[in-house]
């Protein structure tokens, strides 16, 4: 027997780690940005160490979250930007964050969803989460699945599943390439990302971001080691070699 229907709709909760009211970094223009609570990677480099623990955060329900972005809906609007779910992982709150997402394309908000694409299961939640974010941006850590375990302890299969996914329903997406030295920094990585790229027609451009150390302080505040220590920030001459390879492959990048 189901339960009564009351005409009252249900409010998701999920768990979040903070908020940035004026991010201009995670897709284009000013956004007000979600962190959300928990991630299975485990990325030498990230600078959300204190976002993994999928029960740490603390709970939030949609109503609350979108009282707060309406306040902020005039700079938003004037600034070309929007509202990005980032993390941690937002995928592993789909339900939260497709319905944020539902409501904010309600009231004329830009979305855009950061994510990994660790996506263990393509349930139809997935698909409609996807409807409703105007833009994608995907992380592809490495393109060498050896290697990407090394930098992140699991798999790139899932990932590079997910993008060959977004080419499918061909999805707004944006690529982002941290350019970490020693591990993403040569020639030959970067000519076999953009040679998985280069068939997608939906991928707009390519986001090199260069390694650095703004996290490094979470590390040692959990009492763990920082694996990445001894590297460096890549020089210009370094990002300007990557990115040659992707335009010269047809491909926008920009660092």
């Amino acid at each position: 027997m189901g339960l009564p229907d009351t005409g009252v709709a249900m409010t998701v909760t999920g768990r979040i780690h903070s908020v940035e009211s004026f991010g201009t970094v995670d897709g284009p223009g000013i956004r007000f940005i979600t962190f959300m609570q928990g991630c299975l990677m485990r990325c030498q480099y990230c600078h959300n160490r204190d976002t993994w623990d999928l029960d740490g955060g603390r709970e939030i329900q949609v109503d609350e979250l979108m009282s707060q972005i309406i306040s902020y809906r005039p700079f938003l609007e004037a600034g070309g930007g929007g509202v990005t779910a980032s993390g941690g992982e937002a995928i592993l709150q789909a339900e939260f964050v497709n319905e944020l997402f539902k409501r904010c394309r309600q009231e004329g908000i830009h979305t855009c969803l950061d994510t990994n694409g660790f996506v263990r299961k393509y349930t139809p939640i997935i698909d409609e989460l996807l409807d409703n974010s105007d833009l994608v941006l995907l992380d592809i850590k490495h393109i060498d699945d050896d290697r990407h375990i090394d930098l992140t302890k699991v798999s790139n299969h899932r990932t590079l599943q997910f993008a060959e996914y977004l080419a499918k329903r061909n999805k707004p997406t944006w690529i982002r390439y941290v350019v970490v030295g020693g591990y993403t920094d040569d020639e030959g990585s970067a000519k076999r990302l953009a040679e998985f790229i280069k068939p997608m027609k939906n991928v707009e451009k390519v986001e090199l971001l260069p390694y650095h150390e703004l996290g490094k302080h979470k590390w040692e505040a959990m009492g763990e080691e920082y694996q990445l220590d001894e590297i460096s920030p890549p020089n210009k001459e370094t990002m300007e070699m990557i990115k040659k390879i992707f335009t010269d492959a047809g491909i926008n990048a920009a660092y």
